[in-house]
């Protein structure tokens, strides 16, 4: 669960960034639960919105990030960049001289880092 602070531009972000799309939505007096998912993966983030706030969150210390696996890193990361969301560069990871990993990474609205993986190996 990550907090936001707006929920079209959020719900906007996710949705035409990584294809998630609303499959629950639940209103509160105080908050709103909305749940995002696509067919791809069996997984859901979900956005909390606090009625009232207007003061960005800081990501605290305990949150590193969230990855989603791609299938061509080359052309999301074209994608991302047309969509004005600007992603940062992509770096190849090795360990022991073989290629581990490629990705990067990108900011969502409210700050919150997000990474984009290649699927390769054990990033499926």
């Amino acid at each position: 669960m990550i907090r936001v602070i707006d929920e079209d531009r959020s719900v906007n972000f996710y949705r035409n960034a990584f294809g998630l799309e609303v499959a629950d939505r639940f209103d509160f007096d105080d908050f709103t639960l909305i749940y995002l998912r696509n067919g791809e993966a069996d997984f859901e983030v979900e956005l909390t919105v606090n009625k009232g706030r207007t003061e960005p969150y800081v990501p605290g210390d305990g949150y590193g990030h969230m990855a989603f696996c791609v299938d061509d890193l080359d052309a999301e990361h074209a994608r991302f960049d047309a969509a004005g969301y600007s992603p940062r560069k992509i770096v190849e990871f090795k360990r022991d001289g073989v290629l581990m990993a490629r990705f990067f990474f990108v900011q969502d609205p409210d700050g919150y880092q997000i990474e984009l993986l290649q699927r390769h190996g054990r990033y499926r």
